[in-house]
């Protein structure tokens, strides 16, 4: 059992019995055990996030997958508090790529040993900052990043970013970030020339990583610029192998990403055996955050529309959209799955016919649109839409485009004692 940190837990709650929408499916027939609650708490209607804390079981199980790997959480993914202060209390490390997320992190009590400023190509006041706050850590690719080290932070760790692409990734890094092998050794030189320490080697599959071929060759990748920098007199003591971990579990409480654990773990043993000294790190944010958050949009305005052959088609409203947790749309390629939760506010609805209907978004953009023609039953002003494993990259990358609060949502924190969505007595129900 895992202990749970004052303060961060606000419910517990009991497993939501909620079947998926599909054409001609049925619907939920009872409301999650907090939902009422919700409802009645926030008649305004305003957007719910609830955020499942069971990340506080994700350390235990990645120790398990990859015992010689530390996650240092990618505080970009979800820079939720209650999720970082869960991350803290259980002693995590922490990518941070801004002055923004260091100094969020700081703030929480993080020891600078305890982060890596993970950001190739960073802005001098970033720098700046972190140079004034202890951070040692941080990453480059260029010639460019290295005199601009040089001249603000020389006595930063410097780890050299390489390229590592895997081609099915859903959000590949490779045309940004990251260095060619053949270009590591001209950077070991300049680094060299420079007077600046080179301490390690990262790498970023891209989001998402499928190819399990993409870490293997990476890692050996690694291992050869490793290699290249011990001749020019560098101490490598880091590897860093970046992201890309789903976050989900099977029946057991296993992570799913266990061939590609598997993989590493054989990559590792390979190329950089334990009695190398050199520590290893990853870059987790998906395998953290991508369950830890159910999305919570009730629908507060319907039209009918009929088509030139007579067919109706609805228009539905949500609280949410491309400018708030709807933007994994657009940028990280995401097909959010929804499920249909009758209000506990309204009468039960006797309508059993699906139409061809359109979710919208909020603001006054018409290109605000969650789905298109997608087939649901009728709905009514104070339904809801309920969309699991929300938690990464959506409220994270929001803004508050119409003034409408995307980035300031309501919230109800709970707890699993899983990885799992285990049930939980109706009794645990209570106030923190």
């Amino acid at each position: 059992m895992c202990m749970k940190p004052r303060g961060v837990l606000l419910a517990y709650h009991t497993r939501p019995e909620i079947v998926p929408s599909r054409p001609g499916g049925p619907v939920a027939t009872s409301a999650p055990s907090y939902l009422p609650m919700v409802v009645r708490e926030r008649r305004t209607c305003q957007l719910q996030v609830v955020a499942d804390v069971h990340c506080a079981t994700c350390p235990q199980a990645w120790r398990a997958a990859m015992p010689r790997v530390v996650p240092f959480y990618a505080v970009k993914c979800n820079p939720e508090p209650g999720i970082l202060k869960l991350l803290v209390a259980m002693g995590a490390g922490f990518d941070c790529a801004s002055k923004g997320e260091l100094d969020m992190m700081l703030h929480m009590g993080v020891p600078p040993s305890r982060i890596i400023f993970a950001h190739p190509c960073k802005r001098p006041s970033d720098i700046r900052y972190a140079r004034d706050h202890g951070i040692q850590y941080t990453t480059f690719d260029t010639v460019s990043e290295l005199h601009k080290i040089a001249q603000m932070n020389p006595d930063f760790k410097c780890v050299l970013r390489i390229r590592a692409d895997d081609p099915d990734a859903r959000v590949p890094l490779g045309l940004k970030y990251g260095a060619e092998v053949s270009e590591a050794a001209q950077l070991l030189q300049t680094a060299k020339d420079l007077g600046l320490q080179v301490v390690g080697v990262s790498f970023h599959v891209g989001s998402a990583c499928q190819n399990l071929s993409t870490f293997s060759g990476a890692i050996e990748d690694a291992r050869k610029v490793f290699d290249a920098a011990h001749v020019l007199g560098f101490n490598m003591e880091l590897l860093d192998i970046g992201g890309g971990f789903t976050g989900h579990f099977d029946e057991m409480g296993n992570v799913m990403f266990g061939e590609i654990a598997n993989t590493i773990n054989t990559a590792l043993a390979a190329h950089f055996p334990p009695e190398m000294g050199v520590r290893v790190i990853a870059e987790p944010g998906r395998y953290f955050a991508e369950t830890s958050s159910t999305l919570l949009t009730p629908v507060y305005g319907q039209r009918d529309r009929i088509a030139q052959d007579g067919v109706v088609k609805k228009d539905y409203w949500l609280t949410d959209g491309l400018y708030g947790s709807f933007n994994c749309i657009l940028y990280d390629g995401q097909t959010p799955a929804y499920k249909v939760v009758r209000s506990p506010l309204l009468p039960d609805s006797a309508e059993s016919r699906t139409f061809s209907s359109t979710l919208w978004g909020p603001t006054c953009d018409s290109a605000d649109c969650v789905y298109k023609d997608v087939l649901l039953p009728v709905l009514r002003n104070g339904d809801w839409l309920m969309w699991n494993n929300a938690g990464a990259y959506t409220v994270a990358g929001a803004c508050d485009f119409n003034g409408i609060e995307f980035t300031t949502p309501g919230k109800l924190y709970v707890w699993s004692d899983s990885a799992v969505d285990a049930e939980l007595s109706e009794e645990k129900v209570m106030e923190m």
